[in-house]
This record gives structure tokens, C-alpha cells and sequence, in this order.
């Protein structure tokens, strides 16, 4: 099996764009998370760097999936505090503000897999609009993302399907030195991620949005006013939020 994968944009099926994603995008992906893992006291994979040698001799999961493409399964906690607007002000620590969050999937998702009229897809074709239209604001605003990696290859889709980039241009703007923090043109999961902090089924992610907005995080974005977080793609239903400084959300 050629070790690619594919991914459709969003809008309607007859105008929609396949493009093919090689190995070295997936790749780019891994090394990201396990980069920012190295400057993360708290990552399981703290200490434990990645190189792209490391990663092509991993052994197969799923083609196209190597190990190093698949999240981990660990124990753990997460928790974070939700307030109004008005009592985050009388806190002493800087409050990350929520712009917007959305749930659900795309037409049909719930069909037999292979009956999805967009197979192709992270399953956020209506539920990224949604959110960026919620929240007022466009991708391009977006600083930092903090994307769910259940596979590398549902953050390639989900990336796209947010505005990002287009799908024909994944492999052009997926390279580690994209990813990174803080030198990086959209600096991903910048704790380590699921592949590389842990797995707390993604809750972990939204902590580090908060870490980046504040300004405390290991590896800090240099735009972090709008941070975005990207939950469970290619399963259904999906779900997205968009955190932002008070400056930014006013």
C-alpha cells in the first residue's frame, strides 16, 4: 500500500479537492509533538526525543500508520475552572476566554463508513464554519492550535477542513519547521500532544490552549491570542473551541 494517505476538502462533493498526503507530512506531525515534549517536564516522552530515523524504522501499525503516528493509552487527571467573564477578572491568574465551541458532524456521518458521501473527511466540513462564525473571527487569526491525535492522519484532515491551509497544499505546509515553537508559521501541540504528553483523551490539549493564552506554556507561540483546540477527528461526533486573551475577545 503506498504510504499516503487522503484528504478531501470541505463544501459540497462535486466541487470537492483530493489531495494525497505523503509519509513525511504524517512524519512532520510526530516529530512536532515529541519536539515540544522535550522542553515538557510533565510529557511521558520528556527525555525521550524522536528523529525521523527513529520514526521510519518503527514498526507498521496500520499502513500508513507507523507507532510513532498513534496515540498512547495512560492514566492520568486533568481538570480546569469555567466562569463567567466577570468573576475571571477578580482572579489572580490571566483567564483564557472562550470565542466559540461547536459539536457535531458533517451530512451523514453516522452512515456505514464506507457510506459517508464524504469518506475523506475529519467529519468538521459544518462544524469549523460554525465555530469560526460563532466566535467572530477567521483561521487566519488562529495563533496556536492544539489538535487531538488519535492518528496523524485525522490531524492532516482537520487541519484543512479549519482553513489552515487547503488540501492541496498540506504537503508544502506540513514540515517540522511549520510545527514548531516558537519559530513555526502555526505552532502544533505545543505540550507534547497526545502522542507525546499524554492521553487524556484530549483534555489535556484545551490546559495548554489556556497555558498559551497565559503566556506560561513550555514551548510558547508568538501569536498565542487566539488558540484553537481540535477534538476527536474522524470519529463522530467531533467538537472544537476557540480561547483567546481578553484582549482578543473583546
Amino acid at each position: 500500500m503506498p504510504e499516503s494517505i487522503h484528504a478531501k476538502s470541505t463544501g459540497s462533493p462535486p466541487s470537492a479537492t483530493t489531495a494525497t498526503t505523503p509519509r513525511e507530512s504524517l512524519r512532520a506531525i510526530a516529530l512536532a509533538s515529541y519536539h515540544h515534549a522535550q522542553s515538557n517536564p510533565r510529557a511521558l516522552m520528556y527525555g525521550k526525543p524522536l528523529d525521523e530515523a527513529k520514526y521510519d524504522a518503527s514498526r507498521w501499525i496500520a499502513e500508513p500508520f507507523h507507532l510513532y503516528d498513534c496515540c498512547m493509552e495512560n492514566d492520568g487527571a486533568a481538570a480546569l475552572i469555567l466562569v463567567s467573564a466577570e468573576r475571571a477578572r477578580a482572579f489572580r491568574g490571566k483567564a483564557a476566554y472562550v470565542l466559540g465551541a461547536a459539536s457535531g458532524s458533517g451530512y451523514r456521518t453516522g452512515a456505514m463508513p464506507h457510506n459517508s458521501p464524504q469518506y475523506g473527511s475529519a467529519s468538521f466540513a459544518t462544524v469549523a464554519p460554525e465555530l469560526f462564525r460563532m466566535a467572530g473571527i477567521d483561521p487566519g487569526d488562529v495563533g496556536v492550535v492544539q489538535s487531538y491525535e488519535n492518528f496523524t492522519g485525522g490531524v492532516v484532515m482537520a487541519l484543512a477542513e479549519h482553513g489552515s491551509f487547503k488540501p492541496e497544499e498540506a504537503n508544502r505546509f506540513l514540515t517540522l519547521d511549520n510545527l514548531i515553537a516558537p519559530s513555526g508559521t502555526l505552532p502544533l501541540n505545543t505540550s507534547g500532544g497526545n502522542l507525546a504528553e499524554c492521553y487524556m483523551h484530549g483534555f489535556e490539549l484545551v490546559l495548554e490552549a489556556v497555558r498559551q493564552i497565559r503566556g506560561t506554556s513550555c514551548n510558547q507561540a508568538p501569536r498565542n491570542d487566539v488558540a484553537l483546540v481540535i477534538g476527536g477527528p474522524m470519529v463522530t461526533p467531533v467538537s472544537n473551541l476557540l480561547l483567546a486573551s481578553e484582549a482578543a475577545a473583546q
